[in-house]
């Protein structure tokens, strides 16, 4: 999709069962197709690729899902075969592989789990959408814009499912935010903040593991760390890259891929949202310069066409949070653990909403698990997924180059914002 596509005309479409029909009428595997080429009684065969922490979680997700969803775990993958032994006995699945290429090769896996360090994400998933199948990825969806416009760009040519996995879309809070801002409940939108905000110990740092770097000065024997570096710098086994990634821009973007993708896709969910105008970012290394080059804590505000900014909060030295909230000329709108409220000026109800859904791995498999047998619409598709990856990237880069960044969208890339003609006025 071209970043130059109308927020609306794309949100309206991707949030809607015409999803599945709009993909139906350009490309020839349908929801109906995939329904052919599932398993027996209609099972659903998966590999993981990935079995480290946020794998694990994954493989978790499999196994209670297995018989109410009729699923097959075929292989887990891990270039560290001792992960990838303990992953495959966890699910029961049938084969521990190595390579991932060799499960993308097995004709009964239906869909893969892509669970591993960031810079591996663009190139699995291409693969696996080269080798036909549905992928669900984690989130961020890639490293870098570049590689997200290339996943766009398979995963339209092939028309193979790609859920990002971002799980607060498969809460129905945004979804129906989105509907009530669309109906003027507050009115014309103007602004936006949430946080992601933790606490690290003083000693160590977020993402820190002193332990397992303590255990593992040795390269594990059957852990292939070539493999695991893939087109990252070639370097010698360092454990703190190994188990510490996202401290390191070159396997992860840190607090804003790993942390902010998650708040700043509701925002673009309920506010009908894709690519921004300006974005800032801000922090620094500023508690532990402990060989870390990425931020320790950092704050963004982007700008987007339509008038509105978005603040994101991102501190791990404090976890007093704030209220997530959208701003609108006629009142504001409350996140709360229970779905949303929102209120005028004076404190009066306008519109309450209660969730259904959470943000839950589970069902968000399930949302793919359905997609694949009925067409029901992926909760977070690509187009949704890159939308985050470029305002996190340019939030980085802001912060990496202390420069406002823009979006080009006659080219489509992120630039300097002093590079650009940008308007003051909203765009629609």
């Amino acid at each position: 999709m071209s970043p130059n596509v109308s927020r609306r005309s794309f949100l309206t479409t991707a949030s809607s069962a015409t999803v599945a029909a709009t993909l139906a009428s350009t490309v020839s595997w349908t929801a109906k197709s995939y329904g052919q080429i599932l398993g027996a009684n209609d099972r659903i065969g998966v590999g993981i690729i990935g079995a480290g922490v946020i794998g694990t979680a994954h493989l978790n997700v499999i196994k209670n899902l297995r018989e109410q969803n009729n699923l097959l775990p075929v292989a887990v993958v891990d270039c560290w075969k001792t992960r990838a032994d303990k992953g495959q006995a966890l699910v029961e699945a049938e084969h521990s592989l190595t390579d991932y290429r060799r499960l993308l090769q097995r004709k009964d896996v239906d869909y893969v789990v892509v669970a591993v360090p960031e810079h591996w994400h663009s190139t699995m998933t291409i693969d696996a959408l080269d080798a036909g199948k549905a992928v669900y990825c984690e989130k961020p969806m890639t490293h870098t814009i570049p590689e997200a416009q290339a996943v766009m760009k398979k995963q339209k040519e092939t028309g193979r499912p790609l859920q990002i996995g971002v799980q607060a879309m498969s809460d129905n809070s945004y979804i129906t935010a989105r509907d009530a801002i669309r109906g003027g409940v507050i009115g014309k939108v103007i602004q936006a903040q949430i946080e992601y905000v933790r606490r690290y110990d003083a000693k160590l740092g977020p993402w820190r593991v002193p332990s397992a770097v303590a255990e593992h000065q040795i390269q594990p024997a059957d852990l292939d760390w070539n493999a695991w570096l893939g087109h990252a710098e070639k370097r010698d086994w360092d454990p703190h890259h190994y188990f510490e990634w996202r401290c390191y821009s070159a396997y992860s973007g840190g607090i804003c891929t790993d942390l902010f993708i998650h708040r700043i896709t509701r925002i673009m969910r309920a506010c009908d949202l894709l690519y921004p105008r300006r974005v800032v970012g801000m922090g620094g290394i500023w508690q532990w310069p402990d060989g870390r080059d990425l931020p320790d804590n950092i704050e963004m505000i982007c700008e987007y066409p339509r008038g509105m900014t978005v603040y994101v909060l991102g501190t791990m030295s404090n976890r007093v949070g704030i209220d997530h909230l959208i701003r609108g000329y006629r009142g504001t709108l409350f996140f709360t653990a229970t779905g949303w409220v929102a209120k005028d000026k004076d404190g009066k109800v306008l519109a309450e909403h209660h969730k259904t859904g959470a943000e839950d791995q589970n069902l968000h498999h399930t949302n793919l698990h359905n997609h694949l047998r009925n067409g029901e619409a992926l909760n977070c598709p690509a187009e949704l997924g890159m939308a985050g990856v470029v305002a996190v990237n340019m939030a980085n880069e802001s912060w990496r180059s202390s420069q406002m960044m823009g979006w080009d969208r006659v080219h489509e890339k992120m630039v300097p914002a002093s590079t650009l003609q940008q308007s003051h006025e909203p765009e629609e």
